[in-house]
């Protein structure tokens, strides 16, 4: 298996695919980066499958650039200004994201739109086991995943500004819809279980929706955390963020727990309590102690709308490696995902009453 932390931590040299006129870039944040003071060296993180993500490094202070990838792209994808929309509402509030400095919607100064913002200096655990870490922080860095996760789910977005962010209502119907058609748009061969569940999904959404910020792809290694204590610092990637029942994402942050454990932050499969990661059970309670929840019913069908959905990301990855617009040299092994994916969600569909 590859090591992942090794594979997607750090920097790399700018892809080719990638470059752009640096001068041109420092040109612009000279003037609209506050404090922002040459030279500017920029390089690649690794990680960042979606949108091409740079680390901006100056003499007094490092930034980091994230911008929609050149070339042909499915419609409404890779929606860096809405990242920034939500990171510059989010942030006044204390909860951890980093701060935004500028968004740059001219496609003339490096090819695509873009926004910079701070750099965080701390870690990203791309293995969900966080090998070398001891039982009491594992379990303490969990809960510290959960209860960040309570909490944007607590804050009222029209309070902050983001009352347009999403449509009210019916997200569960919509985002079917929109994984639906990008997995069609994407299609490399015929997947008989996404034929079935594109039918089936949409007629069997459970009742009881709620609304808040949601942020679509909720995970350990979309996050920053304190180099030394098991503390979120910044949640990262919020191109998939809107207004929507925060179950989707509670339950995309669950399904790590029946994913078949080696591929980055699954634990399906792997004996929890010697690692100190809470269960499956005990990270439900917790959410629902912390966002007013009595329990979860019906955890079959968010999964399997879950491994749907995460089939229909990764069929666009695949997709994009076809087109030629992929921004990860990792992107290709996402091919070998989807049909596991979503034969997985068929699985769960049956559980949840699927004939």
């Amino acid at each position: 298996m590859t090591d992942v932390q090794d594979a997607f931590s750090g920097t790399k040299p700018v892809d080719e695919r990638h470059r752009f006129d640096e001068a041109a870039l420092a040109r612009w944040m000279d003037a609209n980066v506050e404090g922002f003071a040459g030279p500017l060296e920029v390089r690649q993180f690794k990680g960042g499958q979606s949108n091409p993500t740079y680390l901006l490094v100056t003499p007094g202070q490092s930034y980091v650039l994230r911008r929609k990838p050149p070339g042909k792209l499915l419609p409404s994808a890779h929606a860096v200004d809405r990242e920034f929309k939500v990171i510059s509402a989010l942030y006044p509030t204390g909860f951890p994201v980093a701060r935004p400095y500028a968004l740059c919607t001219d496609e003339n100064v490096i090819g695509t739109i873009f926004y910079v913002m701070q750099n965080v200096e701390g870690r990203i655990v791309w293995d969900g086991t966080m090998p070398g870490a001891s039982k009491q922080e594992r379990r303490a860095t969990y809960e510290a995943q959960i209860t960040t996760l309570a909490r944007l789910h607590t804050i009222d977005p029209a309070a902050i500004g983001l009352s347009d962010y999403g449509k009210p209502g019916n997200y569960f119907a919509r985002q079917i819809d929109r994984w639906s058609k990008q997995y069609k748009l994407s299609e490399t061969q015929p997947i008989p279980e996404m034929d079935r569940l594109i039918e089936w999904l949409p007629r069997t959404i459970p009742p009881g929706e709620r609304t808040s910020i949601v942020h679509g792809d909720y995970r350990l290694d979309n996050m920053i955390l304190d180099p030394t204590e098991p503390k979120v610092l910044a949640v990262l990637d919020w191109e998939l963020s809107t207004l929507g029942d925060p179950l989707g994402d509670f339950t995309y942050f669950l399904a790590n727990w029946v994913m078949p454990g080696g591929t980055r932050a699954a634990l399906g499969g792997i004996d929890l309590e010697p690692l100190g990661i809470p269960t499956l059970e005990e990270t439900v309670a917790l959410y629902c102690a912390q966002t007013g929840r009595d329990g979860i019913p019906e955890l079959d069908w968010y999964f399997a709308y879950n491994f749907f959905r995460l089939a229909g990301i990764l069929q666009g990855i695949v997709g994009r490696v076809r087109d030629g617009t992929a921004a990860s040299a990792h992107a290709e092994q996402n091919a070998a995902r989807v049909k596991p994916l979503a034969e997985g969600a068929y699985a769960f569909a049956q559980k949840a009453g699927l004939n």
